[in-house]
């Protein structure tokens, strides 16, 4: 008897850290999925085309066969599923049915799981079954299962801190950003919140209130921000006033990242478009968020979320799926510009081992580190964020920048640096971040809830670098917009050697480890790093030089 299924090449994940299985789930359940498709060999990280594509163009050239696609849809409709939509890039589908349908379908062993850190959430162990028809036509299934794939951490300002926070004006200044207010451009934030099943908690909010405070305390004009809701669309603030006390004090705690990347954004770009993605924080919401962003164009994309490249609660072939995502994104031009971690060189891994967070050590977007600003008065100088012990411990004053050298993906050929693996054995791989910007103190000036509510940590370095790409956008010639930026960055092209030399002022005393694991890290050194990069921008030097 011929087999009906056969296992999907990459699909295993261990049981969710930290959780246990308490029920089956209901098989009635509404439970909807993306499905990769088999599509044209994307291009090496080397044999990227030099001119950026269309969205249009991409799918054209990249998405799945209009047979394959139509294969798929007739099977997968033959198990009582919904196809939703094709993707804008013709390389995955969305599909919706009951638990039993999916369960027929995918023999994924779904149930409902529970977890001190999300709750209960849908959840499964093993392999992922397709049906053996469409073996070689489908390369992932998301969405299954619900874990949390997307991480940040706050750093809010500390009761002692005395330092002034900066202000947009302050950071304008500091980094020498090139005048102008991005008209014509527009930017995009990824924000990640909880899936709506969750048992213990709620979608992220948004206070468009807060961003008009902030703008109109800064002495900046109110720009457009639209919130585009992809699987998840925010609270409001009467919504989170609404909630018992204990939740609204956690939607806050996550609410407050949100409005610290907008307002950071906001408050540098006010004559830009600014288009806020709200995803799910699964594996699903990264590849989905993805394909919108990349269809609508953006200039740049803002990522303040990330998790070590080498947890185990990454099912292979869908960390596959995000990297081909963020490297569609790459080709139609989108420099996404994602946070390289608050935990230092040990990610918050469990080991004695040098780790980098992902989507970070892509070799498709732009990583970004993380400063502070040392000293006082005259003597204040940049250097490598360390906050005792090297890692968020949450008492808002903890972490540090992280960086190092990728275990997953191969440097670039483009990317001309040398820099050594902390671990023995480890390949030359992809070396993060690219860049800097500040991170710790004295933090960023922001609002929240109508007050001052100083934050900062990695996840704001990365809007700040979203901002200054718009800018720079902006004042380009015509010929020379809308291009990914990393490869550039290590080009030849002044007297100082590269562009990202002659475009960013080097920091050069500091290190990332933390403690008590692995209690080493890298250092910063003349020149290219790992912990900072090329150094934070000096706006108008990069824009010369490009």
């Amino acid at each position: 008897m011929a087999e009906t299924h056969v296992e999907l090449r990459g699909s295993r994940r261990p049981l969710a850290s930290n959780a246990r299985r308490v029920r089956d789930i209901d098989p009635h359940a509404y439970v909807e999925v993306t499905v990769m498709l088999k599509s044209p060999r994307l291009p090496s990280t080397d044999e990227m085309p030099k001119q950026t594509l269309s969205p249009e163009q991409f799918a054209r050239e990249y998405g799945a066969s209009a047979n394959d696609i139509r294969t798929v849809e007739d099977t997968l409709r033959s198990f009582g599923l919904r196809v939703e939509a094709v993707a804008p890039s013709r390389r995955s589908l969305r599909v919706s049915g009951t638990a039993a349908a999916m369960e027929a379908a995918f023999k994924a062993g779904l149930a409902i799981y529970r977890s001190a850190d999300q709750g209960e959430f849908r959840g499964r162990e093993g392999a992922i079954s397709i049906p053996a028809g469409i073996d070689g036509l489908v390369t992932g299934v998301l969405g299954l299962d619900q874990r949390r794939m997307a991480r940040r951490k706050a750093a809010r300002r500390s009761s002692g801190q005395t330092a002034v926070p900066m202000t947009p004006a302050d950071l304008e200044a500091h980094y020498n950003f090139p005048p102008g207010d991005c008209a014509g451009q527009t930017v995009a934030i990824a924000e990640f919140g909880s899936p709506l099943q969750s048992g213990a908690f709620l979608p992220l909010a948004y206070f468009p209130q807060d961003v008009s405070a902030f703008c109109e305390s800064q002495r900046r004009p109110v720009p457009n921000v639209t919130t585009v809701p992809v699987n998840l669309a925010p609270l409001t603030l009467s919504q989170v006033q609404a909630l018992p006390p204990q939740v609204a004090n956690l939607v806050l705690d996550e609410t407050g990242e949100v409005m610290m990347d907008v307002e950071i954004i906001a408050a540098l770009c006010p004559a830009a478009g600014i288009s806020v993605y709200y995803a799910s924080f699964d594996q699903k919401g990264w590849v989905d968020l993805l394909e919108q962003v990349t269809a609508a164009q953006p200039v740049a994309l803002s990522v303040s979320y990330g998790l070590s490249e080498d947890s185990p609660d990454w099912a292979p072939a869908a960390l596959q799926a995000i990297n081909d995502g963020l490297q569609a994104a790459a080709m139609v031009g989108v420099t996404v510009c994602v946070s390289s971690g608050d935990d230092g060189s040990g990610c918050d891994m469990p080991d004695n081992r040098a780790h980098v967070e992902f989507p970070g050590s892509s070799p498709f977007v732009l990583s970004v580190g993380g400063t502070m600003m040392s000293g006082t008065g005259g003597a204040q100088a940049e250097v490598v964020w360390w906050q005792s012990p090297g890692r968020r411990i949450g008492n808002g004053h903890s972490g540090a920048t992280g960086g190092g050298v990728s275990a997953l993906f191969d440097r670039p050929a483009w990317q001309t640096v040398e820099v050594a693996s902390l671990n023995p054995s480890s390949i030359d791989g992809r070396v993060v971040p690219d860049v800097a910007a500040l991170a710790g103190p004295p933090l960023y000036q922001l609002t929240l809830l109508g007050r001052s509510a100083p934050n900062g940590g990695t996840s704001s370095s990365a809007p700040l670098w979203a901002s200054l790409i718009a800018r720079i956008n902006a004042a380009l010639p015509a010929g020379k917009r809308q291009r990914f930026l990393p490869p550039l960055l290590y080009q030849s092209g002044s007297s100082r050697g590269t562009i990202g030399a002659a475009g960013c002022t080097d920091i050069a005393a500091g290190n990332n480890a933390s403690h008590p694991q692995p209690a080493r890290g890298y250092e910063a050194r003349p020149g290219f790093d790992a912990v900072t990069g090329w150094g934070v921008p000096n706006g108008a030097e990069l824009l010369a030089a490009l």
